[in-house]
């Protein structure tokens, strides 16, 4: 009988999918949850992961191995207890950063909170190269929340909390540390912005980067994500990130039970843009957030926008 510690024979998957783009089979939802539980549990050997990594990387995750692989994630940490109040947490994965423009997703978190939404910004602390919203949120002498209970007391506070992802599921952060190994990311990268973590309903702030994707993301929120984890906002990422384009506001669908709803339409090309920070670092974006929090500059439209449509969602899915 196999043990929770005995290794993982991985070779009839990598069988599976390591064929190509178009000789590759994709996987049930339960061969998916038990290769990517054993993957998370360490039980697969490096060669055996590496192969599996780079042949989901170039087949592509069905919406089947994504909900397998998201039932083995939600399985390997602690959920979060639900807050208290009027209002479901909103959740904003933070994951890319910025390098081209300012990474406003440090502002629509605070503002958010501002309205009394419990909000949680989950990521990565540093990115080479990118601007990261936990160093922007640092900068804003915002300390990291290490756990439940710091959670809880941001919110209370009407404070963004800002967890990283080696605290929330550590063995999620060591799948994502491979892209260190590999030069290219893989499936828990995608795992990671579609996570809902806590114990009730929240809403969920998802972005994508490739075409290919909205797709995928829209069948897995409308035919295998579990209703009763709540909604998610899908949407183009800025530059990876789930914040609105000051410039110019992406496309945002709404899941709710099920059913798919344009929340947001796309922006018409415009040379009218918003006020946005001149410096990109970290010190100088943080400076302009508060700036822009004591009404001192003008918050880009589209993130308003952004902050309204989530505050009315979470409400609605506490009632």
């Amino acid at each position: 009988m196999q043990t929770h510690n005995d290794p993982f024979p991985a070779a009839r998957f990598i069988k599976e999918i390591g064929r190509g783009v178009k000789g590759a089979r994709s996987m049930s939802r339960e061969d998916a949850a038990s290769l990517y539980g054993a993957m998370l549990d360490g039980r697969v050997s490096d060669l055996e992961l590496g192969g599996i990594l780079l042949a989901m990387r170039i087949k592509g995750e069905s919406v089947e191995e994504l909900a397998g692989f998201m039932d083995a994630a939600e399985r390997s940490f602690a959920p979060l207890p639900s807050p208290a109040g009027e209002f479901a947490p909103v959740l904003i994965p933070s994951y890319n950063g910025a390098r081209k423009l300012a990474n406003l997703t440090p502002l629509l978190a605070l503002l958010l909170a501002r309205e009394g939404v419990p909000t949680l910004v989950h990521g990565v602390r540093t990115d080479p190269g990118r601007v990261t919203t936990a160093e922007i949120l640092g900068e804003m002498g915002l300390a990291e929340a290490g756990s439940s209970a710091e959670l809880q007391d941001a919110f209370a506070a009407h404070r963004p909390a800002f967890m990283a992802i080696e605290t929330l599921a550590p063995a999620l952060a060591h799948q994502l540390s491979l892209r260190r190994i590999l030069g290219v990311r893989n499936s828990t990268h995608t795992l990671v912005k579609i996570l809902q973590p806590f114990e009730g309903p929240a809403l969920r702030l998802v972005s994508y980067t490739h075409p290919e994707y909205l797709e995928t993301l829209a069948q897995y929120f409308t035919t295998a994500a579990p209703h009763a984890r709540g909604d998610a906002f899908l949407m183009r990422g800025t530059e990876g990130e789930t914040v609105a384009n000051p410039h110019r506001a992406q496309q945002i669908d709404w899941f709710h039970a099920g059913t798919r709803t344009l929340l947001v339409e796309r922006d018409a090309p415009t040379d009218d843009l918003s006020q946005v920070p001149e410096a990109r670092d970290a010190a100088a974006t943080a400076s302009w957030i508060a700036a822009a929090l004591r009404g001192e500059v003008p918050v880009p439209r589209s993130i308003l926008n952004q902050v309204a449509q989530c505050v009315r969602a979470s409400r609605a899915l506490r009632s």
